[in-house]
C-alpha cells in the first residue's frame, strides 16, 4: 500500500464566464494517493470556491512533488501533524 503524496496541479480557470470571461492560471498543490485522485480535488475546490464548471477548468500538468518543494501552508500543516498513523 502506498502512502499519501503531493502533488502539484496548474493549469487555467474561467472567471466571470457570463460577464467578461477571462481565463486566469492557477496553481494548486494536494495531498492525493493517486494522480487521478489529485485531479478529482483540484476540480472539486474550485469548482466550490468560484463555482466552476469542469469545463471551465483546463489542467495543463499534474506532478508529484517532495515535501520540501511544497509552498501551500495548509500541505505543510497537515503533514507536520504527528499520532494520526494506526498502529
Amino acid at each position: 500500500m502506498s502512502g499519501v503524496k503531493i502533488y502539484r496541479v496548474k493549469g487555467r480557470m474561467l472567471l466571470s464566464h457570463d460577464k467578461f470571461p477571462e481565463w486566469r492560471e492557477f496553481t494548486v498543490e494536494v495531498r492525493a494517493l493517486k494522480e487521478s485522485d489529485a485531479i478529482e480535488k483540484v476540480y472539486s475546490e474550485l469548482g466550490s470556491r468560484h463555482k466552476l464548471k469542469r469545463h471551465h477548468v483546463k489542467i495543463s500538468s499534474v506532478s508529484e512533488i517532495p515535501l520540501e518543494q511544497a509552498e501551500s501552508t495548509y500541505v505543510l500543516n497537515i503533514e507536520g501533524l504527528k499520532g494520526w498513523d494506526r498502529p
